[in-house]
């Protein structure tokens, strides 16, 4: 699962025309990487957000830009899970 969100991640940050040819996870989101902006952390967390069926809040984006990669795709997972398991003990 994570891989797949990773490469949707990679795919909408060349789309929003970030260089991700070096990107690897271990890349920090913020300055010390790819340097996303709020308003580019945003776009990517809707569009996130709309592919996954997760949420995000405004405290979550600011603690976006200090994650990696892989620390960023860890979190989407998570969440994800956390939706289908409450969506299953709704039913």
């Amino acid at each position: 699962m994570q891989d797949r969100i990773r490469e949707f991640v990679l795919t909408a940050l060349a789309e929003m025309n970030y260089d991700v040819s070096e990107v690897t996870g271990d890349t920090d989101l913020g300055p010390a990487g790819l340097d996303l902006e709020s308003l580019a952390l945003a776009d990517l967390s809707v569009q996130v957000e709309d592919e996954y069926g997760v949420k995000f809040d405004l405290d979550d984006m600011e603690g976006t830009a200090l994650m990696t990669l892989d620390e960023f795709t860890k979190d989407v997972a998570a969440r994800i899970a956390s939706a289908s398991a409450t969506a299953g003990s709704a039913a």
